[in-house]
């Protein structure tokens, strides 16, 4: 356990990292007060002397990103590393940011994380050769010949047995250091406020998109497949030629529809930057809805209101929605059953009802249950509006109330 950092390829990049940092105040020192025999005043000079320049490099906004790019390089672990630690899926993923300063924030933290990796580096550079020098100091150390015969062991032996001792110093500096940096890298590089904003409205943003494609894909595939196997159902109990012709038209019509949507689906899942064939449709084609329902063997009623072709898109796009899922409801569980929907569109709302008897010998469904009917309710959330269903007088009642402004 103790010499595991040790066969990780990710200690040394870290200790290649801070060695880095030493080359500023070291051209520094070279230039002023002179590195030919300094004491330890001169590297105090050649410490403190860089800090303005490197201070000033940080109010430059893509000196952030630099640093972060290297940062997530060598400090975390890649392919090439043995084991993966919670500290490279923190990194690599939210700990530390590749993107260029937008306040003045960002910059003090940057000028302070390039102010650490001088100074630290620097120390783990003074602190290498110094090891390096005494383990090389005890091997040099005298070994006398022995007088053969005598059994007096030789005067340097004892400082060539202390000699790994330095190089231990070494391994341990190095591990330590490398931690160091990158716990310090995490804390000065991570990202802002407004990055993790951003990040979680980003996030926010992909989890809604997918939540409608699926909701599309539930909708609109669950109508199709409803109304083939309702038709289907009724061609074979009919036995009636006509009957199953008109049954098979419409499984036909209703099932290219659901391939359009499906494709639709499909090109906004694969990105590929184009426009899908065709928007999704809208509640001035609730007519299509409609027919389909009839044809299924459905009595429905409807009185649609107001003037449904003015609509905002949004909105009758989502109305569209749901208006299919809870004519598939009432297909589904319902069977043949009397349907009475109700849209009406006022000055400042929509109102959408679906309405139809209990079927006997069935107990009613609860209320807000199953996935349907969640996709409605949400839809509606996200547009500011409310969505109930449940059983009232005996009926079972989908409705829809959504604000047009």
């Amino acid at each position: 356990m103790f010499l595991r950092p040790l066969i990780r390829a990710v200690t040394y990049t870290r200790w290649l990292h801070l060695a880095i940092g030493a080359i500023v105040p070291l051209a520094a020192g070279l230039v002023y007060p002179g590195l030919s025999s300094p004491t330890l005043g001169d590297w105090l000079i050649a410490a403190a002397l860089p800090i303005p320049l490197v201070a000033a490099v940080a109010l430059i906004p893509s000196a952030r990103r630099a640093e972060g790019l290297q940062a997530r390089l060598m400090l975390f672990p890649g392919k090439h590393a043995r084991e993966r630690s919670a500290a490279h899926a923190e990194g690599a993923a939210t700990g530390i940011s590749a993107t260029p300063s937008v306040s003045w924030a960002d910059k003090g933290r940057t000028a302070l994380w390039l102010v650490f990796r001088m100074e630290a580096g620097l120390l783990a550079w003074l602190l290498t050769i110094w090891l390096l020098q005494c383990t090389l100091t005890l091997l040099d150390t005298a070994v006398e010949e022995p007088v053969i015969g005598s059994l007096t062991p030789p005067a340097g032996m004892g400082s060539v047995a202390l000699a790994p001792l330095p190089l231990l110093a070494l391994l341990a500096v190095i591990v330590a250091g490398g931690r160091l940096d990158t716990r310090v890298a995490l804390r000065l590089l991570g990202p802002s406020v407004k990055e993790r904003m951003t990040a979680l409205e980003e996030r926010t943003e992909r989890l809604l998109e997918r939540n409608r494609i699926a909701r599309e894909l539930h909708d609109s595939l669950g109508h199709a497949l409803t109304l083939a196997v309702v038709q289907a159902g009724a061609a074979r109990a009919a036995k009636d030629p006509e009957f199953t012709d008109r049954a098979l038209a419409t499984i036909e019509e209703t099932g290219r529809a659901a391939l359009e949507d499906l494709e639709r689906v499909l090109m906004l899942l694969r990105e590929t930057g184009r426009r899908p064939a065709g928007a999704s449709p809208g509640l001035d084609e609730a007519a299509r809805l409609l027919d389909s329902a009839r044809s299924s063997g459905a009595r429905v009623e409807a009185e649609i209101t107001g003037p449904v072709e003015e609509l905002p898109g949004p909105v009758s796009r989502e109305a569209y929605r749901m208006l299919q899922e809870a004519l598939t409801n009432a297909l589904r569980h319902a069977g043949e059953v009397p349907v009475d929907v109700r849209v009406a569109a006022e000055r400042s709302r929509l109102r959408l009802r679906v309405t139809n008897p209990l079927p006997e010998g069935r107990p009613p469904a609860v209320p807000g249950s199953g996935s349907g009917l969640r996709g409605i309710r949400e839809r509606a959330a996200l547009l500011g509006g409310e969505a109930k269903s449940g059983v009232k007088d005996g009926e079972w009642r989908v409705s829809v109330v959504l604000p047009l402004r």
